[in-house]
């Protein structure tokens, strides 16, 4: 049975093998990356399809801003593993992400993508003319869906991340850490004969 449901952390490692899967190396290489690094996906918006234990599909919804701090949301990557196409699974992450997004106040959602595909979902170029994102993209592909009507009225200026840091670990911790390893691997070497 397919459950599409929250993002735990357990489904992180299989989650990152499917986008690997899905789009190789050069998912790295988007703009849309630029505005995900070192960020973490907003809160409540990130998604999994599931069969059984099996991670098969993934969307996420990244807190953005634009303009003079206008706040939006960033969707994708969407993917689904190659052997579970063509079962609406894709469809069904989005509309899921769309529907919790609506939920928890939201305005807009902006993505980079097919406008065949995802004009379906209420995507469309109409209103990001006057948005840029940080790095090379395709116009035409920048896309967007209000979620409250007129939220992107008026839309300009560049995409930035915004929302919550990545956390990264203090040094002085990583360094204590490994001070707290020393010892035992100074036992342990210290223990097998001696030469003279």
């Amino acid at each position: 049975m397919i459950q599409i449901r929250h993002e735990r952390l357990a489904d992180v490692d299989p989650r990152e093998a499917l986008l690997d899967q899905a789009f190789g190396e050069t998912r790295y290489r988007k703009s849309s990356e630029r505005l995900r690094e070192d960020r973490l996906a907003a809160e409540g918006l990130s998604f999994i399809a599931a069969e059984g234990k099996r991670v098969i599909g993934t969307a996420r919804l990244w807190n953005i801003a634009y303009g003079n701090d206008q706040q939006a949301l960033l969707l994708g990557p969407v993917a689904v593993a190659e052997d579970c196409r063509s079962r609406g699974l894709g469809g069904a992450l989005v509309r899921r992400a769309i529907q919790t997004a609506r939920k928890l106040g939201y305005g807009a959602i902006v993505l980079v993508g097919d406008a065949e595909y995802y004009s379906r979902f209420g995507f469309a170029a109409d209103k990001t003319g006057a948005l840029w994102m940080p790095g090379p993209f395709e116009r035409h592909r920048l896309l967007a869906r209000e979620l409250k009507a007129g939220a992107l009225d008026g839309a300009r200026g560049m995409i930035a991340p915004a929302g919550r840091l990545t956390p990264v670990p203090a040094l002085t911790a990583l360094v204590a850490q490994e001070a707290a390893k020393a010892p035992r691997a100074r036992r342990i070497r210290g223990a097998g004969p001696r030469a003279a």
